[in-house]
């Protein structure tokens, strides 16, 4: 290694400036034979762990730094920009002779209508460096005044636009605890500085003017000057006079020069990707205007091509030039930082005892053991002397390993947070292996027995895994933000922050942001975005071979060569930071001098470094995620409660005992949708051919759907065993014990511990690092090569070593954690328990909330199926959710009597009506539902939540006018109402009401509206209020570097707060002022009988699904009836006793479109219809996905023809084999009947397959060339790079005689991210 190093380096972290990432950066620097490198990002130190990870791997010197803009008092406009243009006026010129033109001219400053200088200012910029233990700082202070300083420049003024000054650069600079000692940070001012660009423009009365002004307030050895030498024309920024002005401003002043190629990117050919981010970042389009860049320098040049640099900058003096280089690798050496002594990294940072409330006297560790031992008689009140030991036993193991790692304060810490939760009355339970631990179960932090489930330590903690443990915690999701402000005021902003998270580019991000650049349409860009699923920007050009949706759209014409050239160059960058959805970093009062901290969007205080990074640094990090499922549990037993005074206690086993027949019933049913877990397509085939009988039962099912077992072809053995269609066999007699709980199948992460253990005679916590090893194909050939040996020495034969490490193998990285697996089925469980004996408050609760992977109006339907009334939107009864009204008496009307459940005892209201069957059976096998479900009025299109909280606060009202005087809501809101029929009880137009006065329309109601906004523009009333939310204003820039210095503590989380981007907070209903209105009789009224027609049937739908994304009325298939019934479709109800192996044709309303991995690493289609009788579910296999596949992701309404196959009591799964537009098929029935429908659809069918077949045959050419694109797992696991990563959560193609449109105007569909499409 030699002597350079490049100090001036931006990363892909400096979002949309720089082209390469740390790793890539750090590679280069070692092929240079570079011994230190700097990374010095835009406005933050977001990436630097992962370099300085890098950096300790490769073995060379990490320096760390920021660049910042600085607020220097003369609105950056001396000297004029970075790209070269500005200022050029001066009364002198550089060297002292007069000007030719001694007028000022400046020029007119741009300011494009998209960008531009709005959004990039282009303030000046200055370089800050950490200085180091070689400079004489203290360890880690110099790391601590960066982080410091980057928090308070992020905090003291607008969000997202980061702004420092001299004085708080002088601030972090001086060394605190010593007058006069070293500087902690080191300032380079560089081309682009203040100081910079007067250079630049000639004044060099003003450059002296302002380097003094930079010498008065920064420490002598804080300042340096940066020379950098881009080779451009003269007058340009970079260019070799301007590196010469400034080198002869630090030898006139006596201070250092270093010599840096402001690196932006690796190589000299990613120019072109430097110039898109500057397009993207301003908004503007690509052109030399708007380029930073005027040479293809700002790579991370040679050490060669520096000292070439520095020979020419210094006009051919080498001995001056070897002192610049010399200097840099100076100032780098007094820079380093060093990973454990500076960063902290390697050491562990829990918050300190005394704020957990021990005393100085207190032993954590004895506090923490006490603390469980008091667990154990709440948790197990029944246990005999038997179990209360083996209780006490496996407490006294895990204590061990816990003093033995030193973590005591780790578990008080995480048990500290969930008692804060429960005594808000929020819902917590632990998810993840920290199930698996008893001393979790004993201090309340998880529900899950880890000894009644089997479940094992080891696999969370063990003494040999010298990391922080993880746990993770589930709460309600509408209260998430509430718990994080609570953690925060229980532990206070210097120790608690947010995780934050990396938004980098994928294809869709990519190709918005080239096409904008490129200045194409913004719809053409728009369609080009969403014709692709999520994947990687440079998987775009393989998707467009590979996809048959995408072949058909022209994306692969050489004009798009280009084009997708800049896409798959932004890979992976990032984009933007945001607000992690649950990570909380917990940390002891040195939190802020280890992690820079900036606001969220909601006003959070949040770390700049990630999950990974904040473990990197030791920090306890808690994941709280926000589970919607929670939500609606705790809104559905909350809605029992109202209506029927009966309390439900969900983790109370007596009075919801885990084993409770009727729930599995339900289970067993497949009608799972809206269960946590159970509901996708492919759980509800397993579920039906596994049919749960007890918890245990869903802790094996959860685990079984996994690649792991797939992979390893274990479900059909298991099904196989556990139904009697086959022996049961173990691979060997050895492992009975381990494996007899799942039919000698490995199903858990637990079971390969207990192999591996039993094999080689290693303990548990050995068995689990052999595991962990086992995650990439090089720890596989290891671990084999150490296993065979010790398992044929524990006389294990040839055979059934063989025979075991198969398993082993296709297992070990894809398994799942049987403990994981437990925490997810309590939730599971729970929520199959609500909708078997709460029906319709269950799935309020899941309309409220939305928690799964369908849309709303498939959960509408299952509510119907279930006998639950669905209760039209109503303002006069309509809240901000949906709940529940009584419509009947409760009778007892079950299809079969199971046992019956009681009024909760302790209601003392006679009058309250249970939701259970007092009669014998279960809520959900009532024919006729005493409940029914109000629908929201948060779902109506474009009402705000200010909007809501005023209508619910004036209920009930009149009439239509009354409402518009008092509720004040805006007109297009009004009309959906309208349109929704929430006005029909009102006016008599339904049900109930407060009757009839005349035949009243909904088109009347939308002509009265008009009438009404005339007249109240006429009267002078006040103005309508907006239906967007006020934004609160930003506070304004505040200074607390001196504070900080005088020993006051910062109160981040308050500055935080004060950058708040989120819609101010919306007064409840019950907290609204009443508006009482003055009647002058002046007011328009309402008069019947104008002879405007009602609304048809499809209008209505049609309305509805505008407005509300429902079809309330009727269902949007019942149009179709008679063109279904002629082509003989199965309803969803019928398939169950339709012969397997038989040709089906099945059709609806898409609800769902999935892409899982599957064993063959080919791309398989999930398509989810609903036919209002229940959903159906249809795979499209690659054999025929070419013809169909534009129709499965870009229709709504479809026809599907396929293959029923049964598998088990209630297995039942369609392999589909053609795809139609119904709508299309609509016009054929129309025009010519049935004769016609077939015509076209043998038509169809015979292009579809002929273009299908021609792209086909391009494909392998093209597969031949490149080879098949194949995502292989460690474990040989082969998944096609299109399929989900996650489950899932405009091209009008309108029939002419349609009843309700193709397509319709908002999605009601959920697309998986493997998903092409909108």
């Amino acid at each position: 290694m030699d002597g350079f190093a490049h100090l001036h380096v931006a990363s892909g972290f400096s979002m949309r400036y720089g082209a390469s990432m740390p790793e890539e950066l750090v590679e280069r620097a070692v092929a240079h034979g570079q011994g230190a490198l700097a990374l010095t990002d835009r406005d933050g130190l977001y990436g630097a762990v992962q370099f300085a990870t890098a950096c300790g791997r490769a073995g060379i010197d990490p320096v760390l730094g920021v660049d910042l803009a600085v607020d220097v008092g003369t609105g950056g406009s001396v000297g004029g920009s970075s790209s070269g243009g500005g200022v050029t006026a001066g009364r002198s010129t550089w060297d002292g002779s007069a000007r030719p033109d001694a007028v000022s001219h400046p020029q007119r400053p741009r300011t494009p209508v998209r960008g531009g200088a709005i959004v990039d200012p282009r303030r000046p910029r200055v370089s800050v460096l950490a200085r180091g233990q070689v400079a004489g700082v203290a360890p880690g202070a110099g790391w601590a005044a960066l982080c410091r300083l980057v928090t308070q420049t992020h905090l003291r003024g607008e969000r997202g636009v980061p702004v420092t000054t001299r004085d708080l650069l002088a601030t972090w600079a001086h060394d605190v605890g010593e007058a006069g000692g070293p500087s902690r940070l080191l300032v380079l001012l560089g081309p682009d500085s203040d100081v910079g660009r007067a250079a630049l423009a000639g004044r060099r009365d003003r450059a002296r003017h302002l380097f003094a002004a930079w010498q008065t307030v920064l420490p002598r050895d804080g300042l340096a000057v940066e020379v950098v030498l881009h080779g451009g024309p003269e007058g340009t920024s970079g260019c070799r006079s301007h590196a010469a002005r400034l080198l002869s401003l630090a030898d006139a002043a006596g201070i250092p020069a270093v010599l840096t190629a402001a690196v932006r990117h690796v190589d000299p050919d990613q120019v072109r990707t430097v110039d898109l981010l500057d397009a993207a970042r301003r908004l503007v389009v690509l052109d030399s205007r708007h380029l930073d860049r005027v040479t293809d320098s700002g790579h991370l040049a040679s050490t060669a091509q520096m000292r070439a640099n520095a020979l020419e900058v210094t006009g051919g003096d080498r001995s001056r030039a070897d002192r610049l280089v010399a200097m840099t690798a100076l100032v780098a050496a007094e820079c380093t930082q060093q990973a454990r002594p500076d960063l902290g990294i390697g050491a562990v940072h829990l918050p300190e005892a005394q704020v957990l409330g021990l005393s100085a006297a207190d032993d954590p560790m004895a506090v923490l053991a006490q603390r469980c031992r008091d667990g154990v008689a709440r948790r197990y009140p029944g246990a005999g002397e038997a179990e209360r030991q083996v209780v006490l036993d496996r407490l006294d193991e895990e204590l061990a390993v816990i003093e033995t790692l030193g973590y005591p304060t780790y578990f008080l810490t995480v048990a500290e947070v969930t008692d804060l939760i429960r005594a808000r009355g929020v819902r917590v339970a632990a998810r993840g292996s920290g199930a698996g631990s008893l001393v979790n179960h004993l201090l309340g932090i998880s529900g899950v027995d880890p000894i009644r489930h089997r479940l094992l330590m080891e696999r969370f903690c063990s003494p040999l895994r010298a990391e922080l443990p993880d746990i993770d915690v589930d709460v309600e999701s509408a209260r998430r933000t509430e718990i994080y402000e609570a953690v925060l005021t229980r532990f206070g902003g210097e120790r608690v922050t947010c995780v934050s998270m990396m938004d980098t580019y994928k294809v869709r991000h990519a190709v918005r942001d080239v096409g904008a650049a490129l200045g194409l349409p913004p719809t053409e860009v728009d369609e080009i975005a969403k014709a692709f699923p999520h994947i990687r920007a440079k998987d775009a050009r393989h998707a467009i071979a590979d996809l048959p949706e995408l072949r058909s759209r022209g994306l692969d014409s050489p004009r798009m060569a280009a084009f997708f050239d800049l896409v798959e160059a932004l890979d992976g960058l990032p984009r933007h930071i945001a607000l992690h959805p649950c990570g909380i970093v917990l940390s002891n009062s040195g939190l802020l001098d280890r992690t820079p901290v900036e606001a969220s969007w909601l006003g959070f205080p949040m770390s700049q470094f990630d999950k990974d990074d904040v473990e990197t640094l030791g920090f306890l990090k808690l994941d709280v995620l926000g589970i919607r499922m929670q939500s609606a549990m705790a809104h559905a037993v909350a809605e029992v409660e109202r209506v029927s005074g009966e309390h439900i206690d969900l983790d109370d086993e007596e009075q919801v005992p885990h084993e409770d027949p009727a729930t599995y019933e339900l289970i067993r049913t497949t009608r799972t949708l809206g269960m946590f877990q159970i509901e996708s397509p492919g759980q509800r085939e397993l579920i039906g051919k596994l049919g749960p009988r007890r918890f245990d039962d869903l802790i094996v099912d959860i685990s079984l759907f996994r690649p792991g077992p797939v992979k390893s072809d274990m479900i059909t053995p298991f099904l196989n065993s556990r139904h009697g269609w086959s022996t049961r066999r173990f691979i060997h007699p050895s492992l009975i014990p381990a494996l007899e709980e799942t039919e000698g199948v490995v199903v858990f992460h637990e079971q390969v511990l207990v192999i591996v253990a039993e094999t080689t005679g290693v303990s548990l916590a050995q068995a689990d690092e052999v595991r962990r090893s086992m995650g990439t194909p090089q720890g596989q050939v290891d671990v084999e090569a150490w296993w065979r040996p010790a398992a044929a020495a524990r006389g294990y034969t040839a055979e059934d070593r063989d025979r075991i490490w198969e398993v082993l193998k296709s297992f070990a990285s894809f398994g799942f954690c049987k403990a994981h697996a437990a925490a997810f089925a309590l939730p599971t469980f729970h929520s199959a328990w609500l909708k078997t004996h709460h029906p319709a408050a269950f799935l309020a609760g899941i309309l409220t909330h939305d928690p799964g992977m369908y849309p709303k109006r498939l959960l509408l339907d299952d509510a119907r199926s279930f006998g639950i009334p669905i209760l039209s939107l109503d303002v006069n009864a309509s809240i901000d959710t949906y709940r529940v009204e009584q419509v009947s008496e409760p009778t007892s009307d079950a299809v079969e009597p199971v046992e019956s459940r009681q009024l909760a005892a302790g209601s003392d209201d006679e009058t309250a009506i249970p939701l259970l069957s007092t009669g014998g059976g279960p809520a959900w096998q009532r024919a006729n539902q005493p409940y029914g479900i109000r629908l929201s009025l948060a779902d109506v299109k474009g009402i705000s939540a200010a909007e809501v909280a005023r209508v619910v606060a004036g209920q009930p009202y009149a009439d239509l006018g009354d409402f518009w005087t008092r509720a004040r809501v805006s007109r297009p809101v009004v009309e959906r109402l309208v349109l929704a029929g929430a006005f029909d009880s009102l006016h008599g137009m339904g049900d109930g009401g407060l009757g009839r006065r005349g035949r009243v329309t909904r088109r009347d109601l939308l002509l009265h509206v008009a009438e009404l906004e005339r007249w109240d523009r006429g009267s002078g009333g006040p103005a309508r209020r907006s239906r967007r939310l006020t934004v609160p204003s930003i506070a304004p820039p505040r200074e607390d570097g001196a504070a900080a210095l005088a020993g006051l503590p910062l109160d981040v989380r308050e500055q935080a707060a004060a950058q708040s981007q989120a819609a101010r907070e919306v007064v409840p209903a019950g907290a609204q002022p009443t508006q009482l209105t003055l009647d002058l009789g002046d007011r328009p009224e309402l008069v019947p009988g104008a002879g405007l027609p009602e609304l048809t049937g499809p209008e209505k739908v049609r309305a509805e699904l505008d407005v509300l994304g429902l079809d309330v009325s009727a269902h949007v298939v019942q149009f179709y009836d008679p063109l279904l019934r002629a082509l003989r479709v199965t309803r969803s109800v019928d398939l169950l006793a339709t012969r397997s192996r038989s040709r089906v044709w099945v059709a609806g309303v898409k609800v769902a479109t999935q892409t899982p991995p599957v064993r063959s690493g080919r791309r398989v289609v999930f398509l989810t219809l609903d036919d209002s009788t229940g959903p159906a579910d249809c795979t499209f296999f690659e054999d025929v996905q070419g013809p169909y596949a534009d129709v499965v992701f870009h229709s709504w309404l479809l026809l599907v023809r396929g293959v029923l196959r049964r598998t088990g009591d209630r297995g039942v799964s369609i392999r589909a084999t053609g795809a139609w537009e119904l709508a299309g098929l609509w016009d054929a029935w129309q025009l010519g009947g049935l004769e016609r429908v077939q015509a076209v659809i043998a038509a169809g069918e015979a292009d579809a397959v002929a273009r299908a077949e021609a792209a086909r045959l391009a494909a392998i050419e093209q597969d031949a060339r490149t080879g098949r694109r194949v995502l292989v797992h460690a474990s040989g696991f082969r998944q096609s790079p299109y399929a989900d990563t996650r489950p899932p959560g405009l091209d009008r193609r309108s029939g002419r005689g349609a009843p309700v449109d193709a397509l319709p105007p908002r999605k009601l569909w959920h697309a998986s991210p493997g998903s092409s499409g909108h």
